[in-house]
């Protein structure tokens, strides 16, 4: 057994996992424990946090069983951004955890922006407001629940929950702070003006301290629970996309991390923190603390129908369910050259993000004719993906980004044709991460930081996993470039047109 064994705890939007990693970044070992999303009201999302616990107590209880828990040296935290935990004087929770797709806090915060003014809410907190936030949902419980609210001693967001079981010490780190509205994202602390427009004490919020400092020790009674040392470290650790960030090696601005997933994510590490006060994109502190060659932040932007459009397209409209149904759909579209003989497709299926951030925005076939098959609807859906991304960049641009080398993560990133779309239609050489549960190995990097066995940022570029590189070709280049000046031309004209779409007895929604 490995005497530097790490311990990377995600705990995620539908799933807590633990991931066991050498102090050289090999992988020893995973589990992985799903909890449901209560949602007792349609605007309401919500999870006990007990089942948090429960996960983590599972996982654990699965690695032991296979004999890989001995010499773990330090235990390092990631989680879903957002979420809200109120706890009481002693530290219990006083109901379930509010999290990010929650919306009850829609007129909250309208009246945050309102009363702060939209661009001084971005420039202090990098992001435009949205529900689900920490800010929101505390405004919310002080004007829906006040005598619950005059009990509350202490908010937490999720991780830092799960270190309080842990440890028994409350603690956050500048990277999930920056998820709550609260925080001042350039001094990376709490913002008195936040605090005050949204009526929160200071006293009611934790320290920030750095992702990689140890934050705390394992109890004897956490320790017990789960089959480890008491005393064993356990570090601050960041918000779930900072940590897979950093397990990605986008720890410096040369690096763009495009994320194909059931959504698109892109994440520009950031060397200052610039914000854009329309509020296309947000700007959020890394896990890495500011310093020569490495981002302390990161901007983010965020398309909503990624793998989601392609998965649409396999389920509805060929009705395939098989394992290689992907592989089959794939094989189709390769028949078909780049630009799908004039068919275009914009994946906003469920609205889009950045840069619109046009919740009533539809997916559209532009350009349909009788010679148009299966293999043209593929291509037209993964290339109309990867467009979407190049959109939703442009922002990022705007603001300076000139990435040398772009990293393609999630699962859409195993397609090499979808990773050659993106080459093609960015002129940037990819390529795939092949690190698994990613979030999990960034919190176990921060961990080994945090015993000083490592820098996190030189660790990370050794750590990462990195399939084979994907180039641009001009000439493909040169059409996708053609293409997409007609596909960004098509939203300002359809715009107006889709709120006409919307069926009468309700407004679409579109999760953040």
């Amino acid at each position: 057994m490995h005497s530097h064994t790490l311990l990377g705890i995600d705990l995620g939007t539908s799933a807590l996992k633990a991931v066991l990693v050498t102090d050289q970044g090999r992988f020893i070992a995973s589990a992985s424990r799903a909890y449901p999303i209560r949602r007792p009201r349609p605007d309401r999302a919500e999870q006990d946090p007990s089942t948090w616990w429960d996960a983590l107590v599972g996982c654990m209880g699965a690695l032991r069983d296979r004999g890989v828990v001995e010499g773990v040296q330090a235990i390092g935290l990631s989680g879903q951004m957002h979420g809200t935990v109120l706890l009481d004087r002693q530290g219990r929770p006083l109901g379930p955890a509010v999290i990010w797709p929650d919306r009850r806090s829609i007129s909250q915060v309208a009246r945050f922006g309102q009363q702060v003014g939209l661009e001084r809410l971005i420039r202090i907190a990098g992001s435009p407001p949205a529900t689900g936030f920490m800010a929101g949902t505390l405004a919310w419980f002080q004007e829906h629940e006040p005598q619950l609210w005059a009990r509350v001693r202490h908010v937490l967001l999720p991780k830092d929950f799960l270190r309080l079981r842990l440890t028994g010490e409350m603690a956050t780190d500048p990277s999930d702070a920056s998820g709550t509205l609260l925080l001042d994202v350039g001094q990376r602390t709490w913002s008195p003006e936040m605090l005050a427009a949204a009526g929160v004490r200071p006293a009611l919020l934790p320290q920030i301290r750095p992702s990689a400092q140890v934050a705390g020790f394992l109890t004897q009674e956490a320790a017990t629970a789960l089959g480890l040392a008491a005393g064993t470290p356990v570090v601050t650790g960041g918000g779930d996309t900072a940590c897979s960030a950093l397990a990605a090696a986008a720890v410096s601005p040369g690096t763009l991390l495009l994320t194909l997933g059931t959504g698109g994510q892109l994440v520009w590490p950031v060397d200052r923190p610039q914000v854009d006060l329309q509020g296309r994109i947000h700007t959020f502190c890394h896990v890495l603390e500011p310093g020569v060659d490495r981002a302390g932040w990161y901007q983010m932007g965020a398309t909503l129908a990624a793998g989601m459009a392609l998965a649409w397209l396999r389920e509805k409209v060929f009705g395939l369910s098989g394992e290689d149904a992907y592989a089959e759909m794939t094989s189709w579209a390769q028949e078909i050259p780049p630009g799908a003989q004039g068919l275009l497709f914009l994946p906003y299926l469920v609205g889009e993000r950045t840069p619109h951030m046009d919740p009533q925005a539809r997916g559209v076939f532009l350009g349909l004719t009788p010679s148009h098959g299966r293999g043209h609807l593929v291509r037209a859906v993964m290339e109309g993906v990867a467009l979407a991304l190049f959109d939703a960049f442009q922002v990022l641009a705007e603001l300076g980004a000139v990435p040398r080398a772009g990293i393609l993560a999630g699962g859409g990133s195993r397609s090499r044709l979808w990773r050659q779309m993106v080459a093609d239609i960015f002129g940037l050489s990819v390529r795939p991460l092949q690190t698994a549960e990613q979030s999990a190995t960034g919190a176990a990097l921060l961990a080994g930081a945090g015993l000083g066995w490592f820098d996190p940022a030189d660790a990370a570029r050794q750590w990462a996993a990195l399939g084979p590189v994907e180039g641009p070709d001009p000439g493909r280049r040169a059409r996708y470039r053609a293409l997409g000046a007609v596909y960004r031309a098509l939203y300002p004209r359809l715009r107006d047109l889709f709120p006409g779409l919307a069926e009468p007895d309700r407004a679409p929604e579109a999760d953040p």
